[in-house]
């Protein structure tokens, strides 16, 4: 292999006053010289531009896969050019072993059909997710990376040539000061001259580039929208799927085996006429939210006589606080005009009195209003 020896000794002539013209300029032992200040600003951007689009890219990658080595494998899948290995989403992993369980249970029992149902949805739920990666990795995640691995480093390239264009001119203007003999000033003149012309070449091509940041950033800006778009398809569809589920499953309910529970622990059937509400609260409901108790209630000057079955509704106002929102379970009919009849799946107001029964509330519908056993409440938050 030949070598240009000259050339060589050249290059490495160059790059050493390169090295001390940088190193004096740290040290103030040198004139620098400065870049314009719409020149600097250009170069800010563009600096704040690459770091937040490293950050978000890093970060979206994240939100989209949030298993680190998933990440790792894509990527050096990436670079050897080789196309990414579909892989299964969680949701539709887990649509895949409750389909297999319905069968193992029986998808005739209660168990199996709501385990197909819930399965099911479970795998629209992972298709979505498959869509909303796929079309978020084509809109918004390539462009970002296109700019990073594309325009960045082209132009990194030129702002490196210029670096050095720039400490060629000063090495340049330094020899031309030093310089006494008048063929000695000749000659750092002519140097000058070049330097001064190839530097300014360079500093407007790196302009240039600099400049289409905003380019850059209207195209960002048009990829940004189409992956908050096809992030809100993607919510969208899912918060339909979990609806038509929910829809599903209320159907359902009246197949529950008897002594089951579904939601908020109610049972298919009401409770017995003949069974205490607390006997009936311990059995079907294991926990019942309580009502606060308000200290006074303006309008009810005998609140002790509510809980004792002499309740008089149009005494009692509701309190400023401690209501609640509740849902009739099954049909009740009141035993007197203290107590408010019941229909299944209304919604009421209720709340407590001070030195009231706790299995009973005042409940209200509208202008009506008297006592509710609360083991035929769901009480809501």
């Amino acid at each position: 292999m030949d070598f240009n020896v000259k050339k060589l000794a050249s290059d490495a002539g160059v790059f050493f006053t390169r090295a001390v013209q940088f190193t004096e300029e740290k040290l103030g032992q040198a004139e620098k010289t400065e870049l314009d200040a719409h020149f600097e600003n250009l170069l800010a951007r563009a600096d704040s531009t690459k770091n937040w689009t490293e950050k978000i890219l890093r970060q979206t990658e994240i939100l989209l896969q949030p298993n680190p080595s998933a990440r790792v494998e894509e990527f050096l899948y990436e670079k050897l050019d080789r196309k990414v290995p579909s892989r299964v989403t969680n949701g539709e992993l887990l649509a895949q072993y409750m389909l297999e369980a319905a069968n193992d249970f029986g998808p005739g029992t209660p168990y199996g059909k709501t385990l197909i149902k819930v399965g099911e949805t479970q795998r629209r739920l992972g298709a979505a997710e498959r869509d909303f990666i796929h079309s978020s990795s084509i809109n918004f995640l390539t462009p970002l990376r296109n700019f990073l691995e594309g325009d960045w480093r082209i132009i990194s390239k030129e702002r490196r040539i210029l670096q050095n264009r720039r400490l060629d001119l000063d090495v340049s203007k330094a020899r031309l000061k030093k310089a006494k003999a008048a063929e000695a000033k000749a000659a750092a003149e002519h140097e000058l001259r070049v330097a001064q012309t190839e530097f300014d070449r360079q500093a407007e091509v790196t302009r240039l580039l600099l400049e289409g940041i905003s380019s850059t950033h209207v195209n960002h800006l048009r990829c940004l929208h189409e992956f908050a778009e096809s992030q809100t398809n993607y919510y969208a569809q899912c918060y339909q799927y979990m609806l038509d589920l929910q829809k599903q499953l209320g159907s359902s309910r009246g197949e529950i085996l008897p002594g089951t529970f579904v939601g908020n622990a109610e049972s298919t059937s009401p409770p017995s006429a003949t069974t205490s509400p607390t006997t009936v609260a311990a059995a079907t409901i294991p926990a019942v939210p309580t009502i606060p108790v308000v200290p006074t209630v303006v309008g009810a000057p005998n609140p002790t006589a509510a809980a004792e079955g002499t309740l008089n509704p149009n005494e009692v106002k509701p309190p400023a606080s401690g209501t609640r929102k509740a849902r009739v379970l099954y049909d009740y009919e009141a035993a007197d005009s203290s107590e408010l009849a019941l229909l299944a799946d209304e919604m009421i107001t209720v709340y407590s009195l001070p030195g009231m029964d706790p299995d009973w509330l005042i409940g209200e519908r509208g202008n009506q209003k008297g006592k509710v056993p609360v083991t035929y409440l769901e009480l809501l938050s």
